[in-house]
């Protein structure tokens, strides 16, 4: 069974079909869009400080507008859903650190 499942994988990977999608823009826009929920992602053992609140609700909404077109485009891109879907993830979290740095209060440390 796993031998005929390898043969169909491998004759589905060497399609004319699979070729035109790896060259198409519906295949790298989003491998290119990674970049930024990994920076994000990267960002959460940093500092909040350093953090930029207006920027994080921009990206929060361009990944939001971004999300609703990967999902009514034909064909749906399920990759840049993906990649927008844990963009936003990871902003709202990095704009969780970033109100809790700056608008919750701190708490004295107890010596």
């Amino acid at each position: 069974m796993s031998a005929g499942l390898g043969k169909r994988l491998f004759e589905h990977l060497k399609s004319k079909d699979f070729r035109n999608y790896l060259m198409s823009t519906h295949f790298w826009g989003p491998i290119a869009n990674w970049g930024i929920p990994l920076a994000a992602i990267a960002d959460f053992r940093n500092d909040p400080k350093f953090i930029s609140g207006k920027m994080t609700i921009a990206l929060c909404l361009y990944s939001a507008m971004f999300m609703r077109f990967a999902w009514l485009v034909q064909p749906q891109n399920m990759l840049l859903f993906a990649c927008h879907f844990t963009n936003e993830g990871a902003q709202l979290t990095q704009l969780t650190r970033f109100c809790m740095y700056h608008y919750m209060p701190k708490e004295e440390k107890k010596e």
